[in-house]
């Protein structure tokens, strides 16, 4: 039985998966669920940049995408957040979670899958939240774009794939980061609330040492109403199914 401390909950995601969450702190939100979606593996090696609750890498393993997973949080209590839900969710074996940053994390590489929903604000930009553990997480507090996908560099096998998810205002960033450490952008997808609306959201898949050649998927709405009352048959599937339709791979 897991104990659940001051300010706890535990929510109920799918995939038979339940969730120990800090209201306080960052909740599992929308693009969580799709970058586990746009994550098209099957039974690789992954290490995720920044686990929060852990919910991405249990959705990955619990859906077969992933064999094995490490996941890397600088915020203690995050990390051993991340440890309780693979408790609470019979994964443990399977997930193995080091606390520290990851500009300082000297493991070897040989990923085949590296993955993460980084920080996007930069820390001169946008209003800082009052809670230091939600700062952390969306400002680049503990390291921008730059030194994630360094990271990412050191910890994939050549020809291993980087997924990510991230704004489009920091598009040109990602981009320019991605080159710089040789991984090469293959795939991407921009993601709209709803028709009437610019993109909120861009998912990026990679290959360290890839050759250039990028596709661009057709946009993913979410809703199909400016209401935002009925999700899209696009969406409705990935929620369904745990993965895209095949007009996005």
């Amino acid at each position: 039985m897991i104990e659940l401390y001051e300010n706890e909950r535990i929510d109920y995601v799918n995939d038979s998966l339940s969730l120990i969450q800090k209201p306080e702190g960052l909740t599992f939100g929308t693009d969580a669920l799709l970058l586990a979606g746009y994550i098209n593996t099957k039974g690789k090696l992954g290490a995720e940049l920044g686990s929060g609750s852990g919910i991405i890498s249990l959705l990955l393993l619990s859906r077969g995408k992933l064999s094995d997973v490490l996941c890397i949080e600088v915020q203690e209590e995050y990390a051993r957040l991340t440890e309780r839900n693979a408790e609470l969710n019979g994964l443990c074996e399977h997930l193995t979670v080091e606390a520290t940053d990851l500009r300082d994390y000297k493991g070897n590489g040989g990923y085949e899958v590296v993955f993460t929903n980084p920080p996007y604000m930069k820390t001169d930009s946008g209003r800082a939240n009052e809670a230091s553990k939600k700062n952390i997480a969306r400002h680049e507090v503990c390291g921008g774009i730059g030194d994630f996908l360094n990271s990412a560099k050191r910890l994939l096998k050549y020809g291993g794939s980087f997924f990510a998810v991230y704004r489009p205002d920091r598009l040109t960033d990602l981009m320019y980061s991605m080159r710089e450490n040789k991984i090469e952008p293959k795939r991407l997808t921009f993601v709209h609330a709803d028709p009437t609306l610019p993109p909120s959201m861009v998912l990026v898949e990679g290959k360290l040492g890839g050759r250039s050649g990028l596709k661009l998927t057709p946009p993913l709405l979410i809703y199909a109403d400016g209401e935002h009352k009925n999700y899209t048959d696009d969406m409705n599937y990935i929620m369904d199914t745990g993965s895209f339709p095949e007009k996005f791979t």
